[in-house]
């Protein structure tokens, strides 16, 4: 049968948008959820007098889990879909986090929280991202940079939340009320999500490609196979690898970071709902730049903003600083995110995009173990965050230097 243009005039409200609003909640809950963790931070080295190496470790086994993840999630999605995936990973999310807050050894954090939760976050982004590229054509960037704004109001959200809760009553308390939230929210939007418009009858919102104000002839791009063998792949594995170090290291340690130099529990967790709120404006902002212009002039500029605002953080004092300096972070961070969906589907298609996707998730996990647990060491041995913060933003510059080298693949090979 054929197949409706799911854009002709008329026609009820377009699934895919349903697809996004599910998408984004999802993404709201669960990645505010994780981020959370900063808040989480000093309560945990208070009750057992961990060091700030060890207790980031914990989130850093997270992040590398998650990353190393990322290819088994990218072919599931691929093959089967984000509903299934991203219910999975809600219950796994939830139970996980209530069992956090029944922990008393580093080693059941480093269970619980490093592995059990790393493995249900992992069912996230990567699907989702995929399955929106899937869904859109025309708007592509846009509609993946309003999903990944559910990282920014999550952010907003979800740590301030936390925060309050262990004011209120305790940290474990915190845990449980979090983890009943992930419990109930991320299985029940995921029961709108479908895996591609042709399984509903109907087509991408765009019936072609739209790539720098031009239209091409829709393809089902590159395999994986070949993909891993490209130069621009490795390119771009490598790039995002830095985005991970430099993320994770600020995400973490920036609340203990702001407390440390003078601002109370409750205006240091206040720096991540800025960084949320500049981030949903940089991912809805620079996602919508990337279907007129491309992914890789904004994906350089990006990274060299984050890269400024990195070192600023570096030497920042004042509370005013601190918190222009999240505010810039935030719109950076924010427009960096979406844009890794965008080349992904600009470069290989979709034929493999949750298997090449999970690629760069790997590379973002890797850099996103390391990168907390070496700026923790750092602080315990010089008592700053200076030079780790300088690093990550010297981290960075390379990253926009390897995506300056990026080329679009030749037409025997891309899409």
């Amino acid at each position: 049968m054929k197949q409706k243009p799911s854009d002709a005039p008329g026609k009820p409200l377009f699934y895919g948008y349903v697809v996004v609003a599910a998408a984004f909640l999802s993404m709201a809950v669960s990645s505010g959820a994780i981020f959370s963790f900063s808040v989480f931070f000093a309560p945990l080295q208070e009750e057992f007098g961990w060091t700030r190496a060890i207790t980031s470790s914990a989130f850093s086994l997270n992040m590398f889990v998650q990353g190393m993840l990322g290819i088994v999630v990218g072919k599931l999605n691929d093959r089967f879909g984000p509903r299934l995936i991203l219910t999975l990973s809600g219950a796994i999310l939830g139970i996980g986090f209530i069992l956090v807050s029944t922990i008393d050894a580093i080693w059941q954090l480093y269970l619980l929280y490093g592995v059990v939760i790393g493995i249900g976050v992992s069912g996230g982004p990567v699907p989702l991202m995929s399955t929106v590229a899937r869904w859109f054509r025309a708007r592509r960037g846009l509609m993946t940079g309003i999903v990944m704004a559910g990282v920014g109001l999550g952010t907003m959200i979800v740590p301030p939340l936390a925060d309050w809760l262990i004011r209120t009553f305790t940290w474990r308390t915190s845990f449980v009320a979090v983890g009943v939230l992930l419990l109930v929210a991320i299985p029940l939007t995921a029961q709108f999500l479908r895996r591609d418009p042709a399984g509903m009858g109907l087509q991408p919102l765009g019936g072609r490609e739209i790539t720098n104000g031009r239209q091409l002839p829709a393809s089902p791009g590159v395999p994986f196979s070949d993909a891993i063998r490209t130069r621009q792949l490795w390119l771009i594995v490598a790039a995002f690898g830095g985005f991970g170090f430099t993320i994770q290291s600020v995400m973490v340690h920036v609340v203990i970071h702001a407390t440390g130099l003078g601002l109370t529990a409750s205006t240091a967790a206040a720096l991540m709902t800025a960084i949320g709120a500049l981030g949903v404006v940089g991912r809805v902002g620079i996602g919508g730049l990337a279907d007129r212009y491309g992914s890789k002039r904004l994906l350089v500029s990006q990274y060299a903003l984050l890269a400024l605002s990195l070192i600023w953080l570096g030497f920042a004092r004042d509370t005013w600083s601190i918190f222009a300096c999240a505010f810039v972070f935030g719109f950076s961070f924010g427009g960096i995110v979406p844009l890794n969906s965008h080349i992904v589907a600009e470069l290989f298609g979709l034929r493999a995009h949750g298997a090449v996707l999970g690629a760069t998730g790997i590379s973002i996990g890797i850099g996103g173990s390391i990168g907390p647990v070496f700026t923790g060491f750092c602080y315990d041995v010089l008592a700053s965050y200076t030079v780790p913060f300088v690093v990550c933003g010297i981290v960075t510059a390379v990253a926009a230097l390897l995506m300056c080298l990026v080329k679009p693949l030749r037409p025997q090979t891309g899409s």
